[in-house]
């Protein structure tokens, strides 16, 4: 086999391979041989068929047959030969006549994976959050998880903000009606927001039985093109008012969070671990994302088209699914452009990850993916059988594998890393940060997207 490889541009590498006819000859001839011992053609004994024949027959086929998988087989050997690695399938072109007695010739166009050579991590800055639970942000938990939990009670008095009005509405724009501006029975809670701006706060105040017409303008940029930026009269006549009804801090209560003894006291512990544990898990994060977006930051690679392509597909398989709608509607149909910049990123990180994990030789700790397991597992009734359950399955398995590796590559560049510590408040520390690009899901393929 004669191989020659040349460089193209960028990552594109194209690879003119030739194999020998004597090598494509012999394997036809052996397969024809076979087929002559095992086909059944009408006025022939089985096994009888003259080779004449079965060439007639079928040897065009399986030269096609065999040609196919001698470029399968010498691609494969070739790009080990040549110590290269393909991103991607090859596209074949330029392939040579299959006729017998001459060498079969084809080009195999690819591309291979970048070379990545890491920048110094001390390049990456980050800020990290410094936090405690105090005794007032408990205070406002239990609150908080009280209101969750409260049921409304009808009271004979005025609305006010908080409360659950039942109302009959009519509205109208330039005199006319409009597709659903009328309803009956229409539960509201005041000061939520879900409808348009000014109609709650010209609820209020109305006591059950009264009615009240008032004005309200949608916004400019309202679902209901047709409606947007139009002012619209609202009749209202309000049926009911209930008010929120906070159940009381008792055993009956606690029991709802899997405290069963030890009161108030215990509850309250109980709030303090899981406020703890939340705050512990959204520092991690948040140092996580600066790290991955200082890596980012500090190093510029190029990225395989195959890849990119790639991870367009599969995040546009997921976006069907998400919605429903994977038996209805073909990914393809979403465009590229939804997904791209997404994609680059996970694929620029899977790439960067990846090389952080030969570069440092980083192996998953085994111990370290039971304790995660087991940590997951604790929170549940039969911790057991969700132990059982992910040593069960090799893909839960693979994920929290893949976790545990990229904490470690973590750990890593945040041990080289320019960090600061930043004092903040309970509730600033597990405020969602909005991401640049990024994707929730990106702990569990960084590491996949290389591979």
């Amino acid at each position: 086999m004669q191989v020659t490889l040349e460089a193209t541009t960028g990552l594109e590498r194209r690879m003119r391979i030739s194999v020998p006819a004597e090598e494509l000859d012999g394997q036809v001839e052996a397969k024809l041989k076979q087929a002559a011992g095992q086909v059944k053609i009408k006025g022939f004994r089985p096994g009888k068929v003259p080779m004449r024949e079965v060439k007639r027959r079928f040897e065009t086929g399986i030269r096609q047959e065999v040609s196919s998988e001698a470029m399968q087989s010498s691609f494969a050997e070739a790009v080990r030969q040549e110590s290269v690695s393909p991103a991607g399938a090859p596209k074949i072109e330029d392939v040579s006549s299959l006729e017998s007695g001459k060498n079969l010739e084809f080009t195999a166009i690819f591309e291979i994976f970048p070379e990545v050579t890491l920048k110094d991590f001390a390049e990456i800055v980050i800020e990290r959050p410094v936090s405690e639970v105090e005794e007032a942000d408990i205070d406002k938990m239990v609150e908080t998880l009280r209101t969750q939990r409260s049921e409304f009670q009808e009271v004979d008095r005025a609305c006010k903000n908080d409360d659950k009005v039942n109302i009959d509405f009519d509205g109208f724009v330039d005199g006319e009606a409009f597709d659903g501006g009328k309803a009956e029975g229409n539960d509201v809670v005041l000061g939520s927001g879900s409808m348009i701006p000014g109609f709650e706060d010209g609820i209020t105040g109305l006591k059950p039985g009264e009615e009240k017409e008032i004005k309200v303008t949608f916004p400019e940029e309202y679902q209901a093109t047709e409606l947007a930026g139009k002012e619209a009269t609202f009749k209202i006549k309000l049926n009911t008012v209930s008010e929120s009804i906070q159940p009381e801090l008792n055993d009956d209560f606690f029991k709802n969070f899997g405290v069963t003894e030890g009161g108030v006291e215990a509850f309250r512990e109980e709030v303090l671990s899981n406020m703890n544990k939340e705050l512990i898990s959204s520092i991690k994060n948040k140092v996580k994302n600066q790290a991955m977006d200082g890596l980012l930051d500090s190093n510029s690679i190029d990225i395989p088209k195959a890849l990119l392509e790639q991870e367009i597909n599969r995040m546009r398989h997921d976006a069907v699914h998400q919605f429903g709608g994977h038996d209805k509607m073909d990914p393809s149909m979403l465009p590229a452009e939804m997904f791209s910049a997404q994609a680059e990123r996970r694929v620029s990180l899977g790439l960067l990850v990846n090389a952080i994990v030969e570069q440092n030789e980083i192996k998953v700790d085994d111990e370290r993916v039971k304790a995660t397991i087991e940590d997951m597992a604790s929170s549940y009734e039969e911790p057991e059988q969700v132990l059982n359950y992910y040593y069960g399955n090799e893909e839960q398995l693979n994920q929290i594998q893949n976790m545990v590796l990229e904490d470690m590559v973590i750990e890593v560049i945040l041990d080289k890393a320019n960090i600061t510590d930043l004092k903040v408040s309970y509730e600033d520390a597990i405020k969602p940060v909005e991401p640049s690009v990024s994707s929730e899901k990106e702990a569990a393929t960084e590491t996949e997207t290389a591979e």
